[in-house]
């Protein structure tokens, strides 16, 4: 494209969301995916007749008050897209707790308190903060110009925020909670977000959590991808360009400034160059710094410089010869904690132990109207934390039978709560983080970006503007970080401050 404004490296949901507000706007973007499809890990794939979702299992919200509604509306999502509403928040089995945990606030406090009638206090005080800190966020000014007037009265107009943002998870819930079992079954989904509830910044998950008890799960019908290749076409059809199997390979530097990117494109030769007056970065910040030249990677180096990784994940995906809702499956999404260690301290250590007793998550797309599995089959997914070392080194024979193996004994696992499941399997394919390494580039096969740990969470996460003029940031690398929703509102936001800036 000729005299483009904006050039996006990557087609994740960031840099998809950002592109189609930004073509809205008037912008002239070209959007560079070095995927066949767009979508990052929002994206799905055929496998023996089963449309195989790659990454959503649940998106949080979708309540008034949620910025996600207002997006999607602005980019007539909700026009092209049936949202499902999950049946519950979640299941949680323990070695002494099975729990449906509803996905309303009163629901969950009842039930809680009644399996826990000793901790209702700590229950009541659990859900006031989450909620709290929601509405004090959601109340802050956008202007930085305001906050910053606002800085001295802050502990006053927000004190959850004042007194509670440098708090980890597993700091808070062990001041308002005793019984070790309750708080493995409030907090059971956490590994979603970091492996260590001690690590783990309390604001972060309030936000999440506080938006599915509000809001609700729920799921695209037909799968994520349906959302990627929408977003995609919104940016087409207001005169942008989405040009897949292209790979950006450098961030071209001239005056001190960004200026556009140099690209290989699949079957056309040589490397390519394009100019542009501003660069969005949706790849992962750690690729980015690799795309400068110096002096430019040294200064973003720097700046990121002691920020660690988020997690990875594993998935194992099953196709089912039918549907499996007769072999009476009580949730749709069932977190199984591991043989081990049962208390939250020790949580961290468990997500590391072998996959004999690591805890994992099953996701039963049968219980709702998915779109995912072929006729009269169903489709279902068991994940787990996963670590890239745990990968590498392998030559691709050992690599294969290293998945075949670890495919076996997480299903052999899940045979025990449901009895009969292991011969229902029609297709069966495990998707490791050497796997997102390979087809996202994220390094380590890390989907969340940089953890979410207290500090990073708050000034020291990347911000949309980088220490580069002309280069910006729209990822689970960058503010407010990582998930379905994070990467949605990072590019929305991303988009807003160039539009407000008139770049």
């Amino acid at each position: 494209m000729d005299n483009t404004d904006i050039i996006i490296i990557g087609g994740g949901l960031g840099g998809l969301t950002a592109g189609a507000r930004l073509a809205k706007a008037g912008k002239r973007v070209l959007l560079l995916e070095q995927h066949s499809v767009p979508g990052g890990c929002a994206t799905t794939f055929r496998r023996k007749g089963f449309l195989v979702e790659a990454g959503l299992h649940e998106m949080d919200g979708l309540d008034p008050s949620d910025l996600k509604s207002k997006i999607f509306r602005e980019l007539e999502v909700f026009d092209q897209l049936e949202f499902i509403r999950l049946p519950e928040f979640y299941r949680v089995i323990t070695s002494k707790t099975d729990l449906v945990v509803p996905d309303e606030t009163d629901a969950a406090i009842e039930l809680f308190s009644r399996a826990f009638p000793s901790e209702e206090q700590g229950i009541r005080k659990f859900f006031s903060t989450i909620h709290g800190l929601r509405d004090e966020v959601e109340r802050l000014p956008g202007n930085r110009a305001v906050m910053m007037l606002l800085y001295p009265l802050f502990p006053l107009l927000y004190p959850k925020l004042a007194s509670l943002n440098n708090r980890t998870v597993g700091e808070f819930v062990d001041s308002i909670i005793s019984d070790e079992e309750l708080k493995i079954a409030i907090l059971a989904n956490y590994p979603y977000y970091h492996d260590d509830p001690y690590e783990l910044s309390l604001l972060y998950f309030s936000m999440a959590q506080s938006s599915y008890y509000r809001g609700g799960g729920h799921f695209i019908r037909g799968g994520s991808q349906r959302l990627s290749d929408h977003l995609a076409a919104f940016i087409e059809s207001h005169g942008g360009k989405v040009m897949l199997n292209t790979r950006a390979t450098r961030i071209l530097i001239e005056g001190g400034r960004a200026a556009g990117v140099a690209y290989l494109k699949h079957g056309a030769g040589g490397e390519h160059e394009l100019r542009s007056r501003t660069v969005i970065a949706n790849a992962a910040v750690p690729l980015v710094v690799g795309m400068l030249p110096e002096p430019e990677r040294g200064i973003l180096e720097r700046r990121v410089a002691g920020l660690k990784p988020g997690i990875a994940w594993m998935s194992v995906y099953i196709g089912f010869k039918r549907d499996i809702s007769s072999l009476g499956n009580r949730a749709y999404s069932t977190f199984f904690m591991g043989d081990g260690d049962s208390s939250l301290k020790g949580s961290a250590r468990a997500h590391r132990a072998g996959f004999d007793k690591r805890g994992f998550a099953f996701v039963d797309y049968s219980r709702i109207d998915s779109g995912l599995g072929a006729e009269g089959k169903s489709f279902g997914v068991i994940t787990t934390v996963d670590y890239i070392e745990e990968w590498d080194g392998l030559d691709d024979d050992a690599y294969r039978r290293k998945k075949d193996e670890v495919a076996r004994t997480l299903v052999g696992r899940l045979e025990r709560f449901m009895p009969g499941i292991s011969g229902e399997i029609e297709y069966l394919e495990l998707g490791t983080s050497r796997a997102v390494r390979r087809f996202t580039g994220n390094p380590g096969g890390v989907a969340t970006g940089y953890a979410q740990i207290p500090s990073p969470s708050a000034m020291s996460r990347p911000p949309h503007r980088s220490p580069v003029p002309g280069l910006y940031f729209a990822s689970a690398w960058s503010t407010p970080g990582g998930g379905f929703t994070g990467a949605i509102l990072g590019g929305w936001s991303c988009a807003g401050e160039l539009i407000s800036s008139k770049r």
